[in-house]
């Protein structure tokens, strides 16, 4: 990823759904101006999702989503749709492409069935209409179906893509941009520290993702953002006129950090940050406060967004199990999910630590926090979860709940 390129998780999510052959790839082509996804006439070309990220004026920086076939069959078949399906919890926006040589039935209704439930607002598009428009009864049960205007398009000839382009201005869900990461906590000219180390684990040439996107947001607000590592953190304060107004730092060395700050000097972490703006931060919290209630013999779930190279002292896999274990004292079994997917059963796990979801987007981390809660299964996050085992939770959510500046 380039440095000036916005972040999958950041940007607006559209996918697009409809039956094998109806031009879904062909219109993720046509809007795109690229050749994403194959096209053939060959029923289910399409067998994965396929992303691309774009500028779409005026919306700004967004994904497409191309989708297999909502009408596939057989085991294989239904697999595929099982993939398109998934894509909905990551979905900002939704096109149902169809045509109108095609009545829309059971694979359409169930698609927007789902949709509608999940509150994610959704345009139906009649494909190939340079060759068969639309009626006036087809547009007026789409219109009514959707609750949106429909479009008669032709991804072939591009007419009406423009005009698609358009009409997904008018659906940008109300909770788009989400929170700001700290600006809001902030006023011009406020100083603010960030602890980032720079280990084994750090990526060459470049901080991680969390780091840069609490940076900008700190510049965007007229703020003054300084970063240094653990080792020189407290060095640092001493060159300082004045105390800063929030020290931010990785969770992974807060019990030094926390030492090294003075108690009057606001203090939390980049996870916990995430915890506000990607999720719900008292839900994660009560997810926290949960670890007291762990009995021998429990498991514990611990989910990542991602997928990465394992270090020998990695984050998930051995310090947080190690951390939680000593606060505890109980035997505990540990179990570890990293990726795209997420498991179907949560119901036997009695909590669940997710990281901070940096490369998930909002809608995709209240789907995992929703999953969570209707199992009854409690959630935390890294951060959240890092802070209670160290003794200093209460204090790094003070910045929270302080008022406004």
């Amino acid at each position: 990823m380039s440095l000036n390129q916005t972040p999958t998780s950041e940007r607006i999510h559209i996918a697009i759904f409809g039956r094998r052959n109806v031009g879904k790839s062909s219109l993720i082509n046509a809007i795109t101006g690229q050749e994403v996804a194959i096209v053939s006439p060959v029923k289910g070309t399409t067998t994965d999702p396929v992303g691309k990220a774009m500028e779409l004026p005026p919306l700004g920086p967004v994904v497409f989503f191309d989708t297999p076939g909502i009408d596939d069959s057989g085991e294989i078949g239904s697999q595929r749709v099982r993939r398109s399906h998934d894509i909905l919890n990551k979905t900002d926006i939704a096109i149902i492409v169809t045509e109108a040589s095609i009545t829309i039935g059971k694979p359409e209704l169930e698609i927007i069935e789902l949709l509608q439930t999940k509150k994610i607002p959704l345009l139906i598009a009649f494909n190939k209409s340079d060759l068969t428009p639309p009626n006036a009864e087809q547009i007026e049960q789409a219109a009514t179906i959707s609750r949106n205007t429909p479009l008669a398009l032709s991804a072939q000839t591009g007419s009406g893509v423009d005009e698609l382009k358009s009409a997904l201005t008018k659906l940008i869900p109300d909770n788009f941009p989400p929170r700001p990461l700290v600006s809001d906590l902030l006023k011009p000219l406020d100083l603010v520290v960030l602890v980032t180390p720079i280990d084994a684990a750090a990526p060459k040439g470049r901080l991680i993702l969390p780091q840069q996107q609490v940076i900008r947001d700190i510049l965007d607000s007229g703020a003054i953002a300084l970063a240094v590592r653990e080792h020189e953190f407290a060095a640092a304060l001493q060159k300082l006129a004045a105390p800063p107004q929030l020290v931010i730092t990785d969770s992974q060395v807060f019990g030094l950090v926390a030492a090294a700050t003075p108690r009057h000097v606001p203090l939390t972490s980049f996870s916990i940050i995430f915890a506000r703006y990607k999720g719900d931060l008292n839900t994660l919290v009560q997810g926290a406060r949960a670890v007291a209630s762990l009995k021998d013999g429990d498991r514990i779930l611990i989910a990542e967004g991602c997928t990465h190279h394992r270090q020998t002292d990695d984050i998930g896999t051995v310090k947080i199990p190690r951390w939680i274990r000593q606060h505890t004292g109980k035997k505990l079994t540990f179990e570890h999910f990293s990726g795209a997917g997420y498991p179907l059963d949560l119901n036997t796990y009695a909590l669940i630590i997710h990281c901070g979801a940096c490369t998930l987007n909002r809608r995709e981390m209240q789907h995992r926090l929703q999953r969570a809660t209707a199992a009854g299964i409690p959630i935390v996050n890294y951060g959240v979860v890092i802070a209670y085992t160290q003794g200093i939770l209460e204090r790094c959510l003070e910045p929270f709940t302080a008022p406004s500046p």
